[in-house]
């Protein structure tokens, strides 16, 4: 993922200027770079290392999704809403 896409996810997902680690933050980041690993799956069928790569970010915002469910369900149903997240 290029800079200007991850300033622009920052922009629109952040608590303050400059917010890298807040869990909005990290699944919309998460997210742009599992949509980007499955299109690079569906050429490369065979490409085993990343698809193990793409299970663990997987896992990775599960857990982060999760967690804002327990602390803050409402940022959890917006943030699902505006990332088309299923579930």
């Amino acid at each position: 993922m290029d800079k200007v896409k991850k300033q622009e996810l920052m922009k629109k997902f952040e608590r303050h200027e400059g917010d890298t680690g807040s869990p909005e933050v990290q699944i919309a980041i998460l997210t742009e770079r599992i949509n980007h690993l499955t299109e690079h799956l569906k050429q490369h069928k065979k490409d085993h290392h990343s698809r193990r790569g793409l299970l663990k970010m997987v896992g990775q915002r599960r857990g982060l999704l999760n967690y804002l469910m327990k602390t803050d369900i409402e940022k959890y149903r917006h943030l699902i809403n505006e990332l088309g997240i299923r579930k």
